[in-house]
């Protein structure tokens, strides 16, 4: 199974604003920190924001920020949501496959299918951004000065 871009994206902006804190990236700062083009973002946060993810603030002091629920969503659960519940395969597209009705692929591409979000639901976003990713995701969206690892393995100043 492939992810689409758009929530290969969408994981990857609930992940940066995992290690947020209390800093408010804007949507210009989270697609200049992925490499990725702003106008693809705006697409991304603006559904991640519409499922209850995110919340984003305009103006003065604003930006975007991770929920509650963004915090504790399922990772499959996201990626089941972004990516719908389509089969694998089109059997019945334009051209509808002869074997359809009596195919035993179909069947097992969808256990497939749902073995692979299945694996992926007992992650939260939370659990996405532990150690070692958070770090290096904070070092790469310039995350503040004598920033550490605690023993548990959550950010923290160093002093």
């Amino acid at each position: 199974m492939r992810l689409t871009r758009f929530t290969d994206l969408a994981l990857r902006v609930l992940m940066r604003l995992a290690v947020a804190d209390a800093d408010l990236p804007t949507t210009r700062d989270v697609a200049a920190t992925m490499e990725v083009p702003y106008t693809h973002t705006a697409k991304v946060v603006a559904r991640l924001q519409h499922l209850g993810l995110i919340e984003a603030r305009r103006g003065r002091g604003g930006g975007l920020a991770l929920t509650a629920a963004g915090r504790a969503a399922s990772v499959g659960g996201v990626v089941r949501e972004l990516e719908g519940a389509g089969d694998v395969v089109d059997c019945d597209g334009t051209t509808p496959c002869p074997l359809r009705g009596a195919c035993i692929l179909r069947g097992a591409l969808r256990r497939a299918q749902e073995a692979f979000f299945a694996a992926l639901d007992p992650l939260t976003v939370n659990d996405l951004v532990a150690a070692p990713t958070g770090p290096l995701l904070l070092g790469i969206a310039g995350g503040p000065p004598g920033w550490i690892e605690s023993p548990a393995g959550s950010p923290a100043q160093s002093r």
